[in-house]
Parts: structure tokens; C-alpha cells; sequence
């Protein structure tokens, strides 16, 4: 008997509040129904000039090796590692949570003798500590660590840490995953060698490419190589060539599709302006924490370093973490993040990204906690949406 097709596609429209994806620009739907053409095509091939064009701006640098990845952000991690390093490199990885320890694994594989300090999650890493390190092993020639933490929703300080590392010739790589364009991040000011991201966190675009970045000392250090690239798919020295306008030589069938969307959504970016964007994600953060804070929920990064883009909560005391998530997406449509490794069921990771950063959505969620845990906690006098308005002026929430 043949197999029933099912159609057709089972799809809702969710509140994305979680730790990625988030939520689309209309803009950004409407690019990715365009029609396709070929990924030589002239028109294509403008296109993709004006993508560099606008990342380079959203990374806030000149270089000229700026491009989109295809893939995740996961590939665009890759990226970064397997070009600039080789066999027997010495290599230090800051790790204060999943992203971190990722790294440290694509360095392992690599055969690099990897170099690790550890922070517990939900703290970040102060210069002199990192600066120890590399003064006790000035062999090292690589330095990674994650901007914005995405298990743990804390933000590491990466201004000094440029400086640091040329003082021996090291390479500063950085996990931008979260951050870009969602709270400061400079490329060229901040001395970052090489940066990487993903469509689906700030830039409220559909998962699938990998903005990255790299410096002229970068491009010099695999330039300089003495082996090849392990990964034919990510190998730098073909993409560029891809990417140069003038040469556009042909490596792989690029997303299409995904391209026209990164397109949109850089364009939305930069019509509102970073600052304006970044204001609005620290805004509504402030008013999502204060009315956390209502039903119980106590902030779980280390003050002063937490992320407004990627909210981490303690669970009110006596909820269940599995029930409140489900109980969110069944009947409300909301979506937001679980605790992982040792978190797990003992905090929240609720996102504030790009499309869903917005008055409403903080409204929307505060709305639905209340009425799902509210019950059990015996009556708290005002409501969480209450508490977040009372925190911060409604007028001074961004929509």
C-alpha cells in the first residue's frame, strides 16, 4: 500500500522567544518568494555586493574579506577555525558555556594543542586573567571566546582583549552568533581578527548563512600556510574568490533564497540604525526582567554582563520548567528556551531578537506567565505587566 503524502505543510505561527530563531521581517518572507536565478547570474552577483557592502557596516569594519557563509552559525564557527588554524597551532578557547566548549572541540579535531580556561556559566572572563595565560605560553597564536553567550545569556567584554592579543601576534576570534546587531560589537575598533555569526538570532532572518569576517592579518595568516585547508566545502582561499567582485569564480551552488532574505533583513538593520536597534533591545529587556521579577524569576547571568537579547531566569520556585514551556506553545503559540547541560529545568532562556523585540511580544509573554503560573503562587497584588511599566515608562519602551 503506498504511504499517504502528507499535505499539506504543518506549520503555525509562533511567538519565537526562545534562544533562536526568532521571529521575520515581513520584508525579509517577501525576498525569500522571489525568483530564483542563477548564482552567476549579474543581478545575483549585485546582490551579493550589496550584502558585503551592508555587513561590513553591521560588523562595523573595512575588511575586505567580508561575506556570508553558507550555512549556520555553527558553519560559520568552523569557518574561522579550520582556515586559520593548523596541526600543532597552540591555541587558547575562553569557555563560560555550550558555545565555548564547541570550539574547543573544532580545535581538538583539528589537532591543535589546544590551551582552555574555564569560567562557571554565567560569568565572563576579566583581560588579566586571559593575559596571564598568554604570558605563561607565548607559543599561542589564536585566542577565541563568545561575545554573547548563548546558554547562559552573559555578555563577555571583548574591548581590550584586541590589544591584548597583538602584543604576541595572536589572532583574537570572536562568536558573534547572538550579538550582532543586537548589542554593540566593533570589529575594527575592538582589534577582532576574525568574527562570525547567524541570520537567525538579531538579524531576524531564516537560519541558513553565516556572516563572518576576517582581517588582513587574518587573510595574511592563511595566506601563509603551510598545509591546506581540512575542509574543502569552507576553504577561505576558493570562497573569497567566490565572493571578490570581478572574479566570481565558481565554488558551490550558493542559497539563492537565503540571500535575497540576508539582503532584507541588513537593509531593515540599517534603516533603523544600530544604536536605535541596540536601545530597543536593552529597553525591552529591562521591562521583560523587571516583570520576570513579578512572578519570582531572578536573573541568572552576573550583573553588569547580562545580555538584553538573551534573558536567563531562574525558574519560580516550585514551577515545572517542561509543563510552563509546553503549557506556553500549546496554548499560547509562545516559544521560549529550557536550561541546557546542568540548567537544565532550573532556568529560562528567553529571547528578545530583532522582529521579536518588540513592546508587544514582552507584553504578550508577561500576559501568558501570569495566567499560567499566577494560580500556584498564591496572588502577587500586580501583574507582571504591571511590574515591567512600573520599572520603565511605557513611552520609553521602543515598540
Amino acid at each position: 500500500m503506498t504511504p499517504e503524502i502528507p499535505s499539506p505543510l504543518r506549520a503555525r505561527r509562533r511567538l519565537l522567544l526562545g534562544p533562536g530563531p526568532s521571529n521575520v521581517h515581513p520584508r525579509v518572507y517577501e525576498a525569500l518568494g522571489r525568483p530564483l536565478m542563477g548564482h552567476l547570474d549579474p543581478l545575483f552577483l549585485e546582490i551579493m555586493d550589496e550584502v558585503q557592502s551592508m555587513l561590513r557596516r553591521v560588523f562595523r569594519t573595512a575588511n575586505r574579506l567580508t561575506f556570508a557563509v553558507s550555512g549556520t552559525g555553527s558553519a560559520g564557527m568552523e569557518a574561522a577555525l579550520v582556515n586559520l588554524l593548523e596541526p600543532a597551532d597552540e591555541v587558547l578557547i575562553c569557555v563560560n558555556g555550550v558555545f565555548g566548549g564547541r570550539m574547543c572541540d573544532i580545535v581538538e579535531r583539528l589537532g591543535a594543542r589546544l590551551h582552555r580556561i574555564d569560567r562557571p556559566w554565567g560569568e565572563v572572563f576579566d583581560p588579566q586573567e586571559i593575559g596571564d595565560v598568554l604570558g605563561a605560553h607565548p607559543g599561542i597564536r589564536l585566542v577565541g571566546i563568545v561575545h554573547a553567550e548563548t546558554s547562559t545569556g552573559a555578555r563577555q567584554p571583548l574591548a581590550e582583549l584586541g590589544a591584548l592579543c597583538r602584543e604576541g601576534d595572536r589572532l583574537l576570534v570572536v562568536d558573534a552568533v547572538t550579538s550582532l546587531s543586537g548589542i554593540e560589537l566593533e570589529v575594527d575598533g575592538w582589534g577582532i581578527d576574525a568574527c562570525y555569526s547567524g541570520t537567525q538570532k538579531c538579524l531576524s532572518c531564516p537560519p541558513g548563512l553565516a556572516p563572518i569576517t576576517f582581517s588582513e592579518r587574518a587573510a595574511e595568516r592563511m595566506a601563509g600556510r603551510k598545509s591546506r585547508v581540512p575542509s574543502w566545502y569552507l576553504d577561505v582561499s576558493m570562497l573569497r574568490d567566490y565572493w571578490a567582485e570581478g572574479r566570481r569564480t565558481y565554488h558551490h551552488t550558493a542559497p539563492i533564497s537565503m540571500n535575497y532574505a540576508l539582503h532584507q533583513a541588513l537593509a531593515v538593520v540599517l534603516e533603523e540604525g544600530l544604536e536605535a536597534r541596540h536601545a530597543r533591545h536593552a529597553r525591552n529587556s529591562a521591562a521583560l526582567v523587571a516583570g520576570l521579577a513579578a512572578l519570582g524569576c531572578r536573573p541568572f547571568a552576573r550583573e553588569g554582563h547580562r545580555l538584553p537579547m538573551l534573558n536567563s531566569v531562574y525558574l519560580p520556585e516550585g514551577v515545572d520548567d517542561a509543563d510552563i514551556r509546553r503549557r506556553l506553545l500549546d496554548d499560547y503559540d509562545i516559544e521560549i528556551g529550557g536550561g541546557l547541560g546542568e540548567l537544565a529545568g532550573r532556568i529560562w532562556r528567553i529571547g528578545l531578537m530583532g522582529e521579536g523585540c518588540r513592546r508587544s511580544s514582552v507584553l504578550r509573554l508577561l500576559d501568558a506567565l501570569d495566567e499560567l503560573i499566577a494560580p500556584t503562587a498564591g496572588g502577587r497584588g500586580r501583574s507582571a505587566a504591571e511590574a515591567a511599566y512600573g520599572e520603565i515608562a511605557p513611552e520609553a519602551i521602543l515598540t
